[in-house]
């Protein structure tokens, strides 16, 4: 979950890394470091407790000469946050320095060993272990830092994205990989390389990039080619490939927060994802991994999908979408629990696995479990050229460019889309979907990025009640059929970013004991689009209303009773019921966002959170 960044080149290197960790701060912001080696050779390290801007603030004044260097943006996983335990990490002779992004399992007994041998260590990381073990294997075997790290990493335990600095080479960096994310970039020549967490950093610099493969190894060296093996010394051929990510897609502009120009961006980025999946006459999905492997999925007796987060609750919908259309049966399992639940996974199986990020460690897990059991794997991402789509045998990406604020907007109205349109395709194929049906959810779905701007540009009614509910300790979100995902995700997004307690249900379960919770303290958002139980909806609405209840609901603007006996009420344009998760979503990630805005709140950055989970 945290960010690492590494140039070597001609640049100043300090420029580079240091906008390179704030576009990399939404991976963790406990705290932040830079190493750099000036023109005679010495190594500086500089290292705050906070945001980038605290180390920023640390470093005005200092010596910051040098055209090699590393860096590091931390979320805390062992030691709290604090200066000692920030990252770069240096070895006992202080000639090597480390940063790492993952968790090393058994550092403990790693350490125990070290400790034995006559270490000492200035901080509570695992990450300080790594550091003195490649030291420990230099010294007892007379290696190299590229065969020190090399022997270390074969004792290693869990998850690193590293990359290692030597003051006594100044002119080369090691870096190294297993389950979290390192790319490298590629600049003018053999000159300089980038190296980062993903390609935000990496951008302004450089189109070309490899994404470094579990366990490898990578040396770079200013002037030579890069290197690539594995850890048994196999040299691997790199697998250059080119990005099509702008500048400008990763920048704010002139929006207040990230998480803003992301709701905004939604019209846009839907019609994106759309655009070429589906034919001109409206009439057809085309997607070239149902295509291909068409013939594999229609054999499904089952389908799991396994998701954390935000895209569990995509996949919440994903399941009825796929149930309704192509009568398969479908169950969706958080990646974490299904890792660990020697789960029944079979040949005849197709698992769906949903990631924005294509790292998150837990879904990467799953995908591996399942792909030994036999099971089909289908991959739905954002981030190209991520774990999770080159661990799969086909998928999807959802193309709605970068996604920085850690509140997750967009990617979950993507993920949504590419469901949608798989669910269409495979019913298609498996002739489970009426034909005219089929042609009229297509033909609806192409009208969504024009409905999304219509609810986007009701904004104004939004923030206007998110003024009456900043005081709120507690939130209830209902929601029945395709809304119930919706109002998980609608209590998540506010939890996230205002901190406020925030639960989603189904609206028939009050009456089955959160109804004792309500008062006239307690707002409860109702997701009662005129589709699907409205009737029932409006039962809901008025047994919480005879409790004193405060009812904000979300209707469709042609809704005529529920705003009859809502205490508030929120319009979105009507559409057809299995589409509506991609309008209703969006009013209350609109209200998470000014309710977090009003109480003061850093909403890009939300505390212990961080955008991508690479660790358990």
């Amino acid at each position: 979950m945290c960010g690492i960044v590494s140039y070597i080149g001609y640049r100043p290197a300090y420029d580079v890394l240091i906008k390179g960790l704030k576009r990399l701060e939404y991976r963790g912001y406990d705290s932040a470091g830079l190493a750099l080696i000036d023109n005679q050779g010495k190594l500086n390290i500089y290292k705050a407790k906070g945001r980038v801007s605290d180390l920023e603030n640390t470093i005005k004044n200092q010596d910051c000469i040098g055209t090699v260097g590393i860096a590091h943006t931390r979320w805390a996983t062992h030691g709290e946050p604090s200066v000692k335990n920030a990252h770069p990490h240096c070895s006992q002779s202080g000639h090597l320095t480390l940063i790492h992004n993952g968790i090393i399992e058994n550092y403990t007994s790693i350490k125990q060993h070290l400790l034995e041998k006559g270490f000492t260590f200035k901080s509570d990381t695992d990450t300080e272990v790594l550091v003195q073990l490649i030291e420990y294997k230099m010294l007892t075997y007379d290696l190299d830092l590229v065969e020190g790290t090399k022997s270390a990493l074969k004792h290693v335990i869990g998850a690193y994205a590293i990359v290692v600095l030597d003051d006594r080479n100044p002119s080369q960096l090691v870096a190294a990989r297993k389950s979290s994310p390192l790319v490298i970039g590629i600049g003018e020549g053999q000159e300089e390389y980038f190296l980062a967490s993903d390609v935000t950093p990496i951008v302004e610099y450089t189109d070309q990039v490899i994404y470094l493969d579990d366990e490898r190894i990578a040396v770079i060296e200013r002037g030579k080619d890069l290197y690539i093996s594995d850890l048994e010394n196999h040299r691997q051929i790199p697998d250059i490939q080119r990005i099509d990510v702008e500048l400008g897609q990763i920048e704010k502009g002139n929006y207040s927060h990230y998480m803003l120009k992301e709701i905004t961006e939604q019209p846009r980025v839907i019609a994106d994802c759309m655009r070429g999946r589906i034919s001109p006459d409206r009439k057809h999905i085309i997607l070239s991994a149902v295509i291909d492997y068409g013939y594999l999925l229609v054999k499904a007796k089952r389908i799991i999908i396994v998701a954390c987060g935000t895209s569990w609750h995509a996949g919440l919908i994903g399941k009825q979408l796929i149930e309704e259309f192509c009568r398969i049966p479908v169950m969706v399992e958080y990646a974490s629990e299904f890792r660990y639940s020697n789960p029944v996974v079979g040949p005849d199986d197709v698992v769906i696995a949903i990631s924005q990020s294509g790292e998150t460690a837990d879904t990467l897990a799953a995908v591996e479990l399942a792909k030994e059991k036999g099971a089909f794997i289908f991959g739905i991402c954002n981030a190209v050229g991520s774990s999770i789509p080159r661990a799969t045998n086909t998928g999807c990406y959802i193309h709605v460019g970068p996604e920085i604020g850690v509140a997750s907007t967009k990617a979950f109205t993507g993920q949504v889309t590419v469901l949608t349109m798989f669910a269409l395709a495979l019913g298609e194929k498996l002739g489970a979907l009426d034909q005219a049906k089929y042609e009229e959810v297509i033909a609806e779905l192409v009208t969504i990025p024009e409905k999304m701007k219509q609810t986007i540009e009701r904004n104004e009614v939004v923030k206007k009640l998110s003024y009456v509910f900043t005081y709120a300790r507690n939130f209830i979100y209902l929601g029945r059929g395709y809304a119930y995902p919706v109002a998980l995700e609608g209590a998540l997004k506010l939890k996230e970013i205002s901190y406020i307690h925030a639960e989603g249900y189904p609206a028939a379960e009050m009456k089955h004991g959160p109804i004792a919770l309500i008062d006239k303290e307690m707002p409860v958002v109702c997701i009662a689009t005129s589709n699907g139980q409205y009737e029932k909806v409006i039962s809901n609405i008025q047994e919480i209303k005879a409790r004193d209840g405060r009812v904000i609901a979300i209707v469709s603007d042609s809704d005529t009773q529920i705003r009859k006996i809502a205490d508030d009420v929120i319009d979105i344009p009507s559409t057809i019921e299995c589409l509506d998760p991609l309008l209703t979503v969006i009013p209350l990630q609109i209200l998470s966002y000014y309710v977090a805005v009003l109480k003061g709140l850093d909403v890009d950055m939300p505390r212990n959170l961080a955008k991508s989970v690479t660790v358990e």
